[in-house]
């Protein structure tokens, strides 16, 4: 597509083919049509990219990309930054999938309100038997929201990509692996820049067993610390509020089971 309004950078590796699928299959069939997507592979194992490839071949607007070796998804997303052709980048994950209406609505949304640099929404989780909950996050969120935890969820997030190139990406310090989000919106909110929630869900957002399995105690560690960081450039670090620095580490201490129970009872 000549011109699109919106590029849609997804970087995937050994991705789950019927996942994928149903991920693009969401994307294509958005009330909004002018958006390409950037799917980026990054350095899948030869099986898992031919599945991609073919995946991609759904839609004339999926361009698909590669890096030879797995470099990591801030990588994969400042690739598809640098080659996207349109004013505004949407995120998504090659296991979630956007409602209808999603991009028509986030697209309004930052054509109106130019005070926001950018737009998310709250999302269903889901596992494999369905959704099971909903996430809901501030709607116009406040430096002190990031205490608690991220309050955008990222695959829901339509940018300006001129805030997006203005703070430099997204870091690929690996320290801040499977971080970066975070990261960004509180150099984002350092940097001055705002952000806006639409207040219903607009994705379907996969979090069971397995997403829980992928929060190590070595992340946890790598959180805490980029709390503390993140914390003092917002203003917020002070003895008040040493325990929501330590949070990542409390949690991590906690059997798995009861913290996906108690995900289940906080997002019901």
């Amino acid at each position: 597509m000549k011109n699109p309004e919106i590029t849609i950078a997804m970087g995937v590796y050994n991705p789950q083919p019927a996942l994928l699928e149903r991920s693009l299959c969401s994307l294509i069939r958005q009330r909004f049509t002018g958006w390409e997507l950037l799917l980026y592979d990054d350095g899948s194992d030869p099986p898992h990219a031919r599945k991609i490839l073919e995946a991609a071949e759904a839609d004339v607007r999926i361009h698909p990309l590669r890096g030879e070796i797995n470099r990591g998804l801030a990588h994969a997303l400042n690739v598809c930054i640098r080659r996207a052709a349109s004013p505004y980048i949407a995120r998504m994950d090659d296991d979630d999938e956007s409602l209808p209406e999603r991009l028509a609505e986030e697209y309004a949304l930052l054509e109106r309100e130019n005070q926001y640099g950018w737009v998310g929404s709250w999302a269903l989780l889901t596992d494999g038997d369905g959704a099971w909950g909903v996430r809901r996050v501030p709607e116009t969120p406040q430096p002190e929201d990031f205490l608690l935890n991220s309050p955008f969820i990222h695959p829901s997030v339509l940018f300006r990509r001129t805030v997006l190139e203005a703070a430099g990406g997204y870091r690929t310090d690996p320290a801040l692996r499977l971080l970066e989000d975070y990261d960004l919106f509180m150099r984002l909110y350092a940097a001055g820049q705002r952000g806006y929630n639409i207040p219903h869900p607009l994705l379907r957002y996969r979090e069971d067993r397995a997403a829980l399995r992928r929060r190590t105690y070595g992340r946890r560690i790598r959180e805490a610390r980029l709390r503390l960081d993140g914390f003092r450039s917002l203003g917020l670090l002070r003895t008040a509020t040493l325990p929501y620095v330590i949070k990542p580490l409390v949690a991590g201490l906690i059997p798995p089971g009861i913290r996906h129970a108690a995900d289940r009872y906080l997002n019901r």
